[in-house]
């Protein structure tokens, strides 16, 4: 397959970066700054400079051309203001599926956050709230959109520890911990599954393999 990832210097994607091109994928992560290429070269992924704050429909629509799968996985990141949580959490997502739509490109994941689909609770730092509210809004719009074969991943608390390889996945898993290698480990998983297409999928640590807890989500 061929698959273009948005936010393609995060650190969830140059995880899934790795993993796909070590299975033979052809990968492209659209990146901001053209400093972070050498990082992407060497996960194996051909680096595409393209802001998603800035660029039109039609600029991001020509890098997904003839590409088999998008994913959202580009953030403001830490240290950004509520402002950019809503430019790039919700304004790059829409654009990226609109760009996707446009190329005709249908399976499209998103990585969300756990907690997108309610108002933040009362005293929730604000600009963690707009994060929240900004990711709820995307998983919105890319949910109401025919012509995309969508998957919204909403993973737990991410840490950094060594990937298990085991995870709960499913429409509703509770609170919880997983680790970015087994977020990465479980989207190369989906971009294999298209039975979950149309489905929004909370993930945390578990003690059911990959591979299963995809099967299994997408028979659910």
């Amino acid at each position: 397959m061929r698959i273009v990832i948005a936010g393609g210097h995060g650190r969830i994607a140059l995880r899934l970066e790795r993993l796909l091109a070590a299975r033979g994928d052809e990968v492209s992560g659209v990146i901001r700054r053209p400093e972070q290429a050498g990082d992407l070269l060497a996960a194996g992924a051909e680096p595409v400079v393209c802001d998603l704050e800035s660029a039109t429909v039609g600029d991001v629509a020509r890098h997904l051309e003839g590409a088999d799968a998008a994913v959202f996985a580009a953030g403001a990141g830490q240290g950004s203001g509520a402002e950019r949580k809503d430019t790039v959490d919700r304004g790059a997502a829409t654009l990226f599926a609109d760009a996707a739509e446009a190329a005709g490109v249908r399976r499209f994941l998103v990585v969300s956050s756990m907690g997108a689909d309610r108002e933040p609770p009362e005293g929730t730092d604000p600009v963690f709230a707009a994060y929240l509210r900004a990711k709820g809004a995307a998983d919105a719009d890319v949910r109401s959109r025919s012509g995309l074969d969508w998957t919204i991943l909403r993973p737990g608390r991410l840490t950094d520890g060594p990937g298990t390889g085991l995870v709960a996945l499913a429409e509703a898993t509770g609170r919880g911990d997983v680790t970015r290698d087994d977020v990465a480990a479980v989207l190369a998983a989906l971009l294999d599954e298209p039975g979950t297409a149309g489905r929004t999928l909370e993930l945390i640590g578990g003690d059911m393999p990959v591979t299963e807890a995809v099967a299994k989500a997408a028979g659910a």
